[in-house]
């Protein structure tokens, strides 16, 4: 229909609870695709979970988890995360991201992390006051004996809108 207003998905979705947002990753292809279930998010959003299992999706040539889902599973979450604790006065983008491959990850991992309250405050501060920074992550997945598989650096990029 011409004319007819254009859904955008991310808009929507911005407007859920945590645990609405949560489930509806599950729908969202590029993160079902990946196979990473996201188990948990604070109200805050601060506070996340997310746990990969070794299955056909996920598993290579070898029989481990392979290396490119270990990435994308982790790829959009401190974005989001970010972007649903400041709101719509600030653009968050992810920058740039290195994966560094530990061992060789069986059966299901788990990745875990907490963005601080001072660490909020201090980002609308920096945003109040400077037009655009970056700050740096390393996100771990880890295996059932807690040993870590892969190391996702990550930079995300802010600026006030």
């Amino acid at each position: 229909m011409a004319g007819a207003p254009k859904l955008n998905p991310s808009r929507l979705l911005r407007h859920l609870s945590p645990r609405a947002f949560r489930r509806a990753m599950r729908f969202f292809p590029p993160i079902r695709n990946t196979g990473v279930r996201v188990t948990h998010i604070s109200d805050d959003w601060r506070h996340w979970k997310a746990e990969l299992p070794l299955d056909h999706r996920t598993r290579n040539y070898v029989g481990t988890h392979f290396g490119g889902t270990l990435y994308s599973a982790a790829d959009p979450h401190l974005m989001l995360a970010w972007m649903h604790i400041l709101g719509p006065g600030a653009v968050v983008w992810d920058k740039a991201a290195a994966v560094r491959f530990r061992k060789p990850g069986r059966g299901t991992l788990h990745l875990e992390f907490e963005i601080p309250e001072a660490q909020v405050a201090q980002v609308r501060r920096r945003l109040a006051s400077e037009p655009k920074f970056d700050l740096h992550y390393t996100l771990q997945w880890l295996d059932r004996a807690g040993d870590v598989v892969a190391e996702v650096d990550k930079t995300v990029h802010f600026r006030a809108a």
